[in-house]
């Protein structure tokens, strides 16, 4: 994620960042130590240096960077919460950080293993404008490679979240299969736009 004059991210959040890599398809076990470490004692406003002007789009930026740093259970308790239970006094457009949330749960479970359940989660934010916007930064990473089924499916109409959800099953514990560098890639534009569009919104841009 670039710097410019205009990024609202406080340097603690590009240090979080910068702290993992988000390179697992999958994830299992203990979340990792390191992660607490960093992330036990920060609030969503300390993650940008303007006023926060949505409060539940600056906790979906904490739920991601739980998720970025392999927290599935602290993202979860971010996500699966509706914004009156985060803030039910905050003014926002409910059905589009409804549709955030359910996307950052969709990513969730299917780093879980949870293939179906998420699935059901990329349902329920199918109209989501990043995920509209996924099929020309996919385009960059899979035209390259070889002509294949469970690849050319995930260009369907565009970009189709759920034949993405498939590679991943098919391909996370075979690392030696070149489409498994190409869903890891997926997967990081995928956290990067979406977190992004949360910051903006959170920020108030």
């Amino acid at each position: 994620m670039a710097d410019s004059p205009t990024d609202p991210l406080s340097s603690l959040a590009h240090d979080l960042i910068s702290a993992a890599t988000y390179e697992k398809l999958t994830v299992s076990g203990s979340a990792p130590a390191k992660a607490h470490d960093l992330l036990d004692q920060v609030s969503p406003d300390q993650l940008l240096i303007v006023p926060v002007s949505s409060p539940m789009h600056a906790a979906a930026m904490l739920a991601a960077l739980w998720l970025w740093h392999d927290d599935l259970d602290q993202c979860h308790r971010i996500v699966q919460k509706s914004p009156d239970e985060l803030h039910p006094s905050a003014k926002s457009n409910h059905r589009e950080i409804t549709q955030t949330f359910a996307f950052w749960h969709a990513i969730m479970h299917r780093r879980e293993g949870d293939f179906s359940n998420s699935k059901y989660w990329y349902a329920r934010c199918a109209d989501h404008p990043v995920l509209q916007s996924m099929a020309s930064h996919a385009n960059e990473i899979l035209h390259p490679l070889p002509a294949d089924k469970s690849l050319l499916r995930i260009m369907r109409n565009g970009w189709d979240p759920n034949a993405f959800v498939d590679l991943t099953e098919l391909v996370h514990n075979q690392p030696s299969d070149p489409r498994h560098r190409a869903a890891v890639s997926l997967q990081k534009i995928e956290w990067r736009a979406l977190f992004d569009h949360c910051t903006r919104l959170a920020a108030g841009q």
